[in-house]
């Protein structure tokens, strides 16, 4: 008798050629998928952020019992504009003029004095803040 050697079923044993190749395509396929849904969500997430804006207070002045000034160094995006939020303080920490500077001047550094028309005489001017984009109030 003589021995009959027989093929192994086909599939049975690992994968064919075809199943591997279509395996590397899906996982190439979903990297990609996920690498383009991250560059989505970052410029989502940039242009819901607005503009970034900041200011420093150089330096204050009180002019008289109506009015103080405030010089200001602002640094935004060099196209975009924003406000920031100035007020002027009595000599008890009372707030006595409050008031929204609109910046929306070409260049990324803008150095400006602004003017606070006071209730009472202030004696000390702050920053509170600087919002990009949006409008002042």
């Amino acid at each position: 008798m003589t021995a009959l050697r027989e093929a192994t079923p086909e599939g049975r044993y690992g994968r064919s050629q075809d199943e591997n190749a279509d395996r590397k395509l899906r996982v190439i396929g979903a990297v990609l998928g996920a690498a383009l849904i991250g560059v989505i969500v970052w410029i989502g997430v940039d242009k819901v952020a607005g503009t970034e804006i900041s200011a420093e207070l150089i330096k204050s002045k009180i002019v008289s019992d109506e009015r103080a000034e405030a010089h200001l160094e602002v640094h935004k995006d060099k196209d975009s504009g924003g406000f920031c939020t100035v007020r002027a303080l009595d000599a008890e920490g009372g707030e006595v003029a409050r008031k929204d500077f609109r910046f929306d001047q070409p260049g990324g550094r803008v150095d400006e004095v602004v003017a606070l028309r006071t209730t009472s005489r202030a004696s000390a001017v702050e920053l509170l803040g600087c919002t990009g984009g949006g409008s002042a109030g």
